[in-house]
């Protein structure tokens, strides 16, 4: 498959590494030459150096022979204008677009009439803000994933040194084995792929797959308490924190929203009706402390500053807060959120990335989920008629040893597999894969499969 990826910031850059390394023939544009040397270091991707609105740089692309193009700048003028060359450029080719501007959203329809005929627009708020709804359902989860709409359940959670799970062996489940699968255990920056051997260590964060019904037995079983959410403190007025204030506004939470602009406070004061909008500064430990709003069960932090979301979480969690949400924009900075003390991460750029990725790859993976930054995948396939590795036990199938299946899903039925499962035609599978192992994965599912 042949893309063309506008844009070589950390979206465009970190699609263009994912793809490359799936043997995908990749060219990347943009405007900035250290951007495409940086790059060329690092992908053996084609680099061009110039402007994704330019038809003449698309050409020298070879957009005509192209059957994706991702435009990910940080412009949504640039973005809706690239696609819309592409649309009279070539006879058919999918079109992806990151637009942020909200104004836009409220209108995009029209982007998908004849004019542009955009096939996917992304919205990495909307996507965050998503992500952030589905941890408030499970509070007790780091991070928490839908599979085949809902029914299955992919539940990120942090074993605590007091845990009676400490010291057990994966094998020692089977008493529990028909309920959960661990699929991927995150062990400060090591990404396992789990055996029947594996321990079970203090601050271990385990992605077990589940039934969206057995969530409770789930967390009984791990020794997490369970709870619901009663007080959020949102930090941040934008787009995003109005986003989120707006869905909370609907419901029975009790919800704080603070905002250090006073104008912006006005502002959302008129769009909300329940939610309580503060004026102040969420680094300020006696502001926090004077209105009630630093011992809550979740503190969401979405300023704009990373290194402030960073420092609010932790003043937040000082101060008497249950759990805490953080805005994180820089891949380079996720791997080492954990070790400082923040509970869960949310990325506008990783939402872009995940919401792409699943695009792209439409056909042979119906869902794609990266997990721990982009270490590691959840992936939920479809097994067609003409694979090798329908009607075979699963003990018997050669899947790399990366890789692990965590559940089939066969109609109304959800199976947590174990070797003597088969996979019959159409199964939804839902398996945890190193990423050197996609490539093989994807081989084992469309071998013999002419369509793809």
């Amino acid at each position: 498959m042949k893309i063309i990826i506008i844009g070589a910031g950390e979206v465009g850059f970190n699609i263009a590494q994912r793809l490359s390394e799936e043997n995908h023939d990749v060219v990347v544009i943009d405007k900035d030459q250290n951007k495409i040397n940086h790059l060329q270091t690092v992908i053996d991707v084609q680099a061009i150096v110039g402007s994704g609105t330019s038809p003449s740089i698309l050409q020298e692309a070879g957009i005509k022979e192209s059957d994706i193009i991702v435009a990910a700048t940080d412009s949504d003028e640039a973005n809706l204008v690239a696609c819309f060359y592409a649309q009279h450029l070539t006879d058919y080719i999918t079109k992806i677009a990151r637009v942020r501007n909200p104004d836009y959203m409220e209108h995009s329809d029209m982007f998908k009439t004849d004019f542009l005929n955009i096939d996917l627009i992304i919205n990495p708020q909307s996507e965050m803000v998503s992500s952030m709804l589905k941890l408030m359902e499970v509070p007790e989860a780091s991070e928490v994933l839908d599979f085949v709409n809902g029914k299955v359940k992919l539940i990120g959670v942090t074993i605590k040194e007091d845990s009676p799970l400490v010291g057990r062996k994966l094998s020692s489940f089977q008493d529990v084995e028909e309920v959960l699968l661990v699929g991927v255990i995150i062990r400060g920056e090591e990404v396992i792929i789990p055996t029947g051997q594996d321990v079970i260590q203090p601050n271990d964060l385990l992605y077990c797959v589940t039934r969206k019904e057995e969530i409770s037995t789930i967390f009984r079983l791990l020794n997490v308490r369970e709870g619901e959410l009663g007080r959020v403190v949102i930090v941040g007025g934008g787009t995003t924190g109005l986003a989120l204030a707006t869905s909370l506004d609907k419901t029975n939470i009790n919800t704080k929203i603070i905002e250090k602009d006073s104008q912006r406070c006005l502002e959302l004061a008129d769009k909300l009706e329940k939610v309580v909008v503060l004026n102040g500064d969420g680094t300020d430990r006696d502001f926090l402390l004077e209105e009630n709003a630093a011992d809550v069960d979740l503190m969401v932090v979405i300023t704009g500053e990373e290194e402030t979301n960073v420092l609010i979480s932790l003043l937040g969690k000082a101060l008497g807060a249950k759990k805490t949400v953080t805005r994180i924009g820089k891949f380079s900075y996720l791997p080492l959120v954990s070790a400082i003390g923040i509970d869960t991460v949310v990325s506008p750029r990783l939402s872009a990335i995940r919401a792409i990725l699943q695009y792209i790859r439409k056909g042979k993976v119906v869902c794609v989920a990266p997990l721990k930054g982009e270490a590691a995948e959840a992936m939920e396939f479809e097994a067609l008629e003409t694979s090798d590795i329908v009607n075979t036990p699963l003990s018997e199938i050669k899947f790399p040893k990366e890789a692990i299946v965590g559940a089939i899903v066969r109609g109304e039925e959800i199976i947590i597999p174990r070797g003597h499962n088969m996979i019959k035609p159409h199964d939804h599978l839902i398996i945890f894969a190193l990423k050197g192992a996609i490539p093989k994965l994807e081989k084992l599912f469309t071998v013999k499969l002419e369509y793809f």
